[in-house]
């Protein structure tokens, strides 16, 4: 059964590098890098997001929550902020950490059925954390789709250690821009913004 979307006990925010360090050791694919990101990255993506205030911003792959902190510290509510995270001590540690975000242990590519359907149609940005460049066009595809379906029509931040656009964004009917590089992160990132492409 999918997690409801409860409100996270209170506790002082730190972002536990030996848990993401633990995590990329296990699974370096699922992580796709081997430090947290910077705080200059995570301020260059909590500046582009934009949602409305009766939105909700979706931060997929959240890992320690650096980004999720950083979102807050923007201004974005914490009883608008949902994260989902697939590891479940990394889904604990978010829940203990992020007091007043709705953290769901759940899969990025089935967000129809572990988002609560009260915010499925009512996301005004999606984030993404989650290494698309290393999977195959299919699961690239099956990635779209699950976005798709609880936030028509939206696309999604991207952000990404590659040079050029992680996705190829033509064979996936998105539009691409690159928003933002940061060469101050270590590796150095770029934030790309997708869009279903019109026509």
């Amino acid at each position: 059964m999918p997690d409801t979307l409860l409100p996270t006990t209170p506790r002082r925010p730190s972002a536990n590098a030996a848990l993401f360090l633990r995590r990329w050791l296990a699974n370096p694919l699922q992580m796709g890098s081997v430090v947290p990101s910077s705080p200059t990255l995570c301020r260059r993506i909590a500046a582009l997001v934009q949602a409305g205030p009766e939105e909700y911003v979706l931060e997929l792959g959240a890992g320690t929550g650096v980004l999720s902190r950083a979102l807050l510290d923007r201004g974005v509510p914490p009883e608008r902020l949902v994260v989902v995270e697939i590891v479940p001590d990394m889904a604990a540690h978010l829940r203990r950490t992020l007091p007043g975000v709705h953290v769901i242990q759940g899969d990025a590519f089935a967000l129809a059925e572990c988002l609560p359907p009260a915010i499925q149609g009512r996301i005004g940005a999606v984030i993404c954390g989650i290494p698309l460049v290393l999977l195959p066009l299919e699961r690239q595809r099956a990635f779209l789709g699950s976005v798709g379906r609880v936030a028509p029509g939206l696309g999604f931040l991207l952000y990404s250690y590659c040079i050029t656009s992680p996705l190829p964004w033509r064979r996936l009917g998105l539009s691409a821009r690159r928003e933002a590089w940061t060469p101050r992160n270590f590796p150095p990132a770029s934030i790309w913004r997708y869009r279903p492409a019109e026509g």
